[in-house]
């Protein structure tokens, strides 16, 4: 250190910074961790607007205008698009078209089309539509269990494994779904280790991929990195995704911890439309758009061409008389 004084090189000397200071050595290493971590050179997004987008609103869309918003989302680059769900229109009625829309749209190559089948009897209904991919959906609280698809968590296993098994018998794949991984309506804070269970058993009984779902949207970076550390443990990473809710504006927040840990699959919803019927106060997904500009920004990669989307995302809002959620699709109105 040539002639530096001595009291300076005290100052300077790491080692004996870490003798005076025990404690920073290992803070050090976290922050080595946090900062050093890589994000995922690609992401897929999972685009959820057609169905969980669409599912809370209160006047009946016309098929015809969500057949056309398909087909636009079909033209992005986009690799998964959710169109529908089978369940009972007696409890969703907007999504009583569910076989005329998946029959009626032009299906593109290399895109997959989920639809939600909650029961036997929607998975027998979605494969006799033509479907070659379900989800099933539980939740990691008990309320929103009943609340949502009307049976106990462990009735709602003994359900999906009936589906799942039926799906493996025809070589379709299953995507599962967990709701309230980060908080419930009705019983507040959710356990991780509650989420992390569900996630596991339906990984065990077949599911491809596990899509994490903060309900109401009212996580945050803290939360998510508890909870994605505990499921971490039980599921591969891989088979993980996260679905933001944005109703206390920390979706994106929320994304950007799941991938400072790994995770490379986010769903969202272009114009960031939904809400869910059985979760009052819960506001939209996290918009596409919005998704789209952050990842493209960081320089991840996602096959998606933003400037389509967001024309996808006007012709929705057009036809549902009303502003888009988007920030990115907002601002870029004002400079147009």
């Amino acid at each position: 250190m040539g002639n530096v004084p001595t009291a300076v090189k005290h100052c300077l000397s790491y080692k004996q910074i870490i003798e005076d200071y025990p404690w920073l050595r290992s803070w050090l290493q976290e922050e080595k961790i946090i900062t050093e971590q890589e994000y995922p050179e690609f992401v897929k997004i999972v685009e959820v607007g057609p169905r969980d987008g669409l599912q809370n609103e209160k006047d009946i869309v016309p098929t015809r205008v969500k057949i056309q918003l398909i087909d636009m989302l079909s033209t992005t680059g986009l690799s998964v698009i959710e169109a529908t769900s089978f369940v009972s229109s007696k409890w969703v009625p907007q999504m009583a078209d569910h076989t005329d829309v998946l029959q009626g749209i032009q299906r593109v190559p290399h895109v997959r089309y989920p639809v939600l089948t909650p029961n036997m009897q929607g998975f027998q209904d979605a494969v006799a539509a033509g479907a070659t991919e379900v989800a099933v959906f539980g939740s990691a609280s008990e309320t929103f269990s009943r609340k949502n698809i009307n049976c106990s968590i462990p009735e709602s296993m003994l359900r999906f494994e009936e589906v799942i098994s039926a799906a493996k018998d025809r070589q379709i794949p299953v995507r599962g779904y967990v709701s309230c991984a980060l908080g419930c309506p009705h019983e507040g804070h959710i356990e991780p280790a509650k989420v992390a269970e569900i996630a596991k058993a339906l990984y065990d009984m077949g599911c491809y991929e596990i899509s994490l779902g903060d309900t109401i949207g009212v996580g945050t970076p803290s939360s998510m990195f508890k909870m994605l550390q505990k499921v971490m443990k039980d599921v591969p990473l891989s088979a993980l995704a996260v679905h933001c809710h944005d109703t206390y504006g920390q979706a994106l927040p929320n994304i950007l911890t799941a991938l400072q840990m790994g995770v490379s699959v986010v769903d969202s919803a272009v114009a960031g439309l939904g809400g869910c019927p059985y979760a009052q106060g819960s506001s939209g997904n996290v918009s596409t758009e919005d998704v789209l500009y952050m990842l493209h920004g960081m320089g991840i990669e996602t096959g998606v061409n933003l400037d389509r989307l967001i024309e996808a995302g006007d012709f929705i809002c057009n036809a549902l008389g009303r502003r888009t959620n988007s920030k990115v699709a907002q601002a870029r109105s004002r400079t147009l």
